[in-house]
């Protein structure tokens, strides 16, 4: 499974709640979007955030994997580890095989000081900062989702293919997808249009993508997640609102963290902080004018979401449509843009 290429040639559904669905591509993005449009972009950058490693406990060793989730100190990240039952705390956990390695990144140890839920686990690194920065970056792999992992592994390519061409901000473990889309070319386009282009940063973790397991939706919790909204961003999103403009947001990541930063009078304030945003059908969305966005698994709060902003019934069709039309779904897979249910 790879992205379309060039990247701008994926395939684009366009949903109007009320209208029929239109087959077009992500390159003809600037047809469809008037001069005084804002594109949101989330330009927050993944990292290799998955290792693979040894337990160490007395005198047994035991083959661990774990996924980077949530950085909480210079030294300390959550994570998704597994086999989780065979982990405890106080566990040493020695990531890589270190007698490949000469410098000092091969060392990339960590202590499990805390276990939690569902294969989550504290990791308190006995590098820090820079160095812990470094060290990941060269023993990681690029935490490519279980349905492209399972068929395939990780390569070279997919460092440049699972990232977005204006990602700048580390601190991912998941790429914000509705993004991959974009090419130079296409940004250009956009911008002799008239559509302005901004940037917020969201680092995803890999909680965002878990399923809804719980009996009752306002049970499942989401996992927070760190984003900002610089002061500049949000005046000049104000400023297209008052002038007649739309807020079309690149992906769910951008519209759940603008939709954190909005008051209930529909202006966007600064942001510095963690959100747990749960959007699902019912939500009144404050920021959100459009929304471009992957094709979602079902059962996810991603789909949740979609229906919540262009209404249960529309999206429905579309997914319909889409499997019948044969789009590509998930990571790399084709995009849509859909319009708010009335």
């Amino acid at each position: 499974m790879r992205p379309a290429s060039p990247r701008d040639a994926a395939r684009m559904l366009v949903v109007r709640p009320g209208e029929a669905l239109r087959d077009m591509h992500v390159r003809d993005l600037a047809d469809l979007l008037e001069p005084g449009d804002a594109l949101v972009f989330n330009d927050t950058k993944v990292i290799p955030a998955r290792l693979s490693g040894t337990r160490f406990r007395e005198e047994t060793t035991v083959a661990v994997e774990a996924t980077l989730h949530r950085r909480l100190s210079p030294s300390r990240w959550t994570a998704f580890m597994r086999p989780g039952k065979r982990l405890k705390a106080g566990d040493r956990v020695r990531f890589g095989a270190a007698e490949d390695r000469a410098c000092f990144l091969a060392s990339l140890d960590a202590t499990i000081v805390e276990k939690g839920e569902g294969g989550e686990v504290t990791l308190a690194f006995d590098l820090a900062g820079p160095d812990l920065d470094l060290a990941i970056a060269e023993r990681g792999e690029m935490p490519l989702p279980p349905y492209i992992a399972a068929k395939r592994a990780e390569d070279e390519r997919d460092r440049t293919d699972y990232q977005t061409i204006y990602a700048r901000e580390d601190g991912s473990v998941a790429a914000p997808t509705a993004g991959l889309h974009f090419t130079p070319q296409l940004l250009e386009k956009l911008k002799q249009r008239g559509v302005s282009q901004h940037f917020v940063t969201l680092h995803v973790g890999a909680g965002t993508f878990l399923p809804v397991k719980t009996d009752a939706v306002a049970d499942h919790r989401m996992h927070p997640e760190y984003g900002e909204v610089s002061a500049e961003t949000a005046e000049a999103l104000n400023a297209v609102r008052i002038n007649g403009g739309r807020i079309v947001c690149v992906g769910t990541t951008s519209l759940r963290l603008l939709e954190s930063a909005t008051g209930e009078d529909g202006v966007i304030q600064p942001y510095a902080g963690e959100t747990s945003i749960f959007i699902t059908p019912g939500y009144r969305f404050r920021a959100a004018d459009v929304l471009m966005t992957n094709f979602h698994l079902p059962k996810s709060t991603l789909f949740m979401l979609v229906s919540a902003f262009a209404g249960r019934q529309a999206m429905r069709a579309a997914y319909a449509h889409a499997i019948e039309s044969g789009y590509r779904f998930y990571s790399y897979g084709d995009s849509s843009l859909l319009f708010p249910a009335p």
